[in-house]
């Protein structure tokens, strides 16, 4: 049989999406530890830099009695043109999972394609999904429900913004997108989810009556020689603390981290009383303890 693996929200339902926050919930709230996977290994395979998806997906493991072996790129075969099939077949014959975050989302999906053990994605180009699991968990944990009816995002229509149009057509919200022209997210994917869907025309349109307000920085990973470039483009596109003023009274802000302040958001905005910023970025710990859990034991 062929193992689960978690690219994107694709291949998941609503109820298992749902299972697996509601299960990183129960987890933060007992503090659980367990040795269920004691003697299992999971694989981490790294091109690009890492704070909370590492350490997160590291902790969770050993949490769960597990080991940990963490590879950057440049330590694999792969980075001296061994085949990605060949070392997905090899090291999945080795381990019990394994985590990637690189570059091309095609890249992962010909890993997965050739791997006897579940695949997640780390980060692509693409897709975050992991992170929009902390994200719905931190919203449900605070307004103890989930009936999320819209998320405002301000800035690039990037990684993260495309996992959540992909939560939205799984979770039957809208998110209303204010971002530059040029810079929306994934055709296919507005294509596909139109009916959840809103390019917004202004930052006050994006902001009116949204649960969720959410950004992330002006140039991503890899993309840095444009930054100086992208800071022009970008300067109208940031969150300031009034602007929540302009969501739902009990609406949240959520940042993926890391953050550049004075930029994307004001200097003080993870500070906010509305910022459920940390507990957002602890809340990985967590979903990924979840994600384990679902993949390794269902």
């Amino acid at each position: 049989m062929r193992p689960k693996h978690f690219l994107n929200f694709d291949n998941f339902s609503k109820e298992e999406l749902s299972q697996i926050i509601d299960r990183a919930i129960e987890i933060k709230s007992k503090s659980e530890s367990s040795n269920i996977f004691e003697k299992k290994t999971l694989g981490l395979i790294f091109q690009k830099h890492s704070t909370r998806t590492r350490v997160s997906f590291e902790v969770a493991m050993n949490k769960l009695g597990g080991n940990t072996i963490f590879l950057s790129s440049s330590e694999l075969q792969m980075s001296r043109g061994e085949p990605i099939p060949d070392t997905a077949k090899v090291l999945s014959s080795m381990v019990d999972a394994i985590v990637v975050r690189n570059d091309s989302h095609d890249e992962l999906t010909l890993f997965s394609e050739n791997s006897s053990v579940p695949v997640i994605n780390g980060l692509t180009d693409l897709f975050h999904p992991c992170q929009i699991l902390a994200d719905l968990m931190t919203f449900k944990e605070k307004n103890n429900s989930d009936v999320l009816k819209k998320v405002c995002w301000i800035g690039d229509g990037n990684n993260v913004c495309n996992s959540y149009i992909e939560a939205a057509s799984k979770f039957n919200f809208q998110i209303s997108i204010f971002c530059p022209e040029g810079c929306e997210p994934y055709q296919p994917l507005l294509d596909n989810a139109k009916d959840f869907i809103t390019l917004a025309s202004s930052k006050d349109e994006a902001l009116d009556k949204a649960q969720i307000v959410t950004t992330d920085v002006w140039t991503s990973m890899n993309n840095e020689s444009s930054s100086k470039e992208r800071k022009k483009v970008f300067k109208n596109f940031f969150v300031e603390e009034e602007d929540m003023n302009l969501a739902e009274d009990n609406a949240i802000f959520l940042h993926c981290l890391p953050a550049h302040r004075g930029e994307e958001i004001s200097f003080t905005m993870l500070e906010d009383p509305k910022s459920m910023v940390w507990n957002q970025a602890e809340n990985r710990l967590h979903a990924q303890q979840s994600l384990l859990e679902f993949l390794l034991t269902n």
